[in-house]
């Protein structure tokens, strides 16, 4: 693995947007987390809208495609149903039109156009720019590049199947904490509400007509 400080810093090529929503929602009592509504909006409903006004495809991995129904939103199944997120990354990965991909998980309702675009413009020749955040990594807002799908399709293979162990086998360009903090909305569009209480906390809640 080799981790590089800085990234390039002229304006990247066409990025896909990506949405992962494969989870089981287990932490959530098995509603679907992405169509909590957090300021009256459905969360995955408010991160299409902004992705749209930021990356020319969108994307959603997802094994429910029937979900997505009306959303204006492209639409990808797993090919490595039970492989978490990395099957996720890997489907629309082979899926994106353009040589890389931002990917968010569906439950982040708080993600940052100014935060997005930081990051963007790290794009250079690593394999992958991934946040350094509260002390851990955060794979899931994260940019990959699209060449990253046969080593994605090889791990998972091999039943290979976290994320970070993907990242510690290719060229990660880790983004330092304090300068992705410096950053204006950092917190919020690294947020995601796993469970009722984190719902809870940022005003959210399931409506009735949850999909």
């Amino acid at each position: 693995m080799t981790t590089r400080s800085t990234g390039a810093t002229t304006a990247p090529a066409p990025v896909a947007g990506v949405i992962v929503a494969g989870g089981r929602a287990s932490r959530m009592g098995g509603r679907d987390k992405a169509f909590a509504a957090v300021g009256g909006e459905p969360i995955v409903v408010r991160t299409i809208r902004l992705f749209h006004e930021l990356f020319p495809q969108v994307v959603v991995a997802t094994q429910r495609p029937e979900r997505f129904r009306g959303l204006d939103v492209e639409t990808v199944t797993d090919r490595f149903p039970g492989g978490g997120p990395l099957a996720g990354i890997h489907t629309a990965l082979l899926a994106s039109r353009y040589p890389h991909a931002f990917v968010a998980a569906c439950d982040m309702p708080g993600l940052d156009t100014g935060v997005i675009r930081f990051l963007l413009a790290r794009i250079g020749t690593a394999d992958a720019v991934v946040p350094r955040w509260e002390g851990d990594v955060e794979p899931l807002h994260a940019i990959y590049a699209a060449r990253c799908a046969p080593r994605i399709e090889a791990a998972l293979r091999a039943g290979r199947l976290a994320v970070r162990d993907f990242l510690a086998a290719v060229e990660v360009d880790y983004v330092n904490e304090a300068d992705l903090g410096a950053v204006r909305g950092a917190a919020t569009s690294l947020l995601n509400v796993n469970t009722p209480e984190e719902l809870a906390a940022v005003g959210g809640r399931f409506e009735e007509a949850e999909r």
